[in-house]
């Protein structure tokens, strides 16, 4: 059971993990930080709490803690309890959500480590938007996407702002950084994946006339808003594959995109 203590002092060294979030340069889930993952809000820490990641630390009013009771109970580590006002001179702001909890960074997988236990992944090149990042991991999440492969200039999806977009799921969605792309595509297709690249191109397949072949899986491609994909990235692609729209529309948001992608080709190999 996590063990509760009350805080009183915002300067306790106890509740340095939280400190001065609002502050780019303190803050410890960015690059050059300590490589901390926090989480936002009730249902954001319940699903931090019953994910792989080792918690060090939550930190809420009193009346978040109660609500986590349950979820505590087998946890081993500290809560603390302050009030609203100790809490947002910690934090640098005041937190609506009332509580936050903070973990150590677990170890990232390969792709290709990834690619032997799914059947159906997301793959983004080039998403830097955090909450792009985060929408995409609630959408896959939701439809049933296996896990996220993170290709070039994409963001973390550990960044504070990309957890609480993703309501927690990036704490539960495996999900593996490409080192070599778009290289990372020929190590999918080797798995069984077919890799289908979205892109407004009109020469692009119908996202409807995808079938899945066999036992093949999927691996959806999506890429940065505005630019698109790289022609390198659906060189490497199997397939280039498009969303059917109105006239004088030739896009949607990345996130919109994915859950649509997503709808149509992640139920059919389920």
């Amino acid at each position: 059971m996590a063990t509760q203590i009350v805080i009183d002092d915002p300067d306790d060294l106890r509740v340095d993990d939280f400190r001065d979030l609002k502050r780019a340069d303190r803050r410890p889930d960015r690059p050059g930080g300590r490589g901390l993952v926090i989480a936002e809000g009730t249902i954001v820490v319940r699903r931090m709490l019953a994910s792989p990641f080792q918690i060090r630390a939550v930190l809420g009013v009193r009346r978040r803690i109660d609500e986590l009771h349950d979820d505590l109970a087998d946890v081993d580590c500290p809560a603390y309890i302050a009030s609203a006002d100790v809490m947002a001179t910690v934090v640098g702001f005041h937190l609506n959500r009332g509580v936050l909890a903070v973990a150590d960074k677990v170890p990232r997988m390969s792709v290709a480590e990834l690619a032997v236990t799914a059947r159906t992944v997301a793959v983004l090149e080039g998403v830097g938007d955090h909450e792009n990042i985060g929408a995409l991991f609630r959408n896959a999440a939701a439809l049933g996407v296996d896990g996220v492969v993170l290709g070039a200039g994409c963001s973390d999806p550990l960044y504070r702002r990309s957890v609480r977009v993703s309501m927690g799921h990036v704490l539960r969605i495996p999900f593996a950084t490409a080192d070599e792309w778009p290289e990372a595509l020929k190590t999918l297709r080797d798995n069984g994946f077919r890799v289908a690249a979205l892109t407004p191109r009109p020469n692009a397949v119908s996202l409807h006339d995808v079938v899945p072949r066999g036992d093949e899986r999927i691996a959806v491609l999506l890429g940065a808003e505005g630019d698109g994909l790289t022609d390198a990235a659906i060189d490497a692609s199997d397939v280039a594959v498009r969303i059917p729209m109105a006239e004088g529309v030739d896009s949607l948001n990345v996130a919109t995109a994915g859950a649509i992608a997503f709808y149509e080709l992640a139920h059919r190999v389920s």
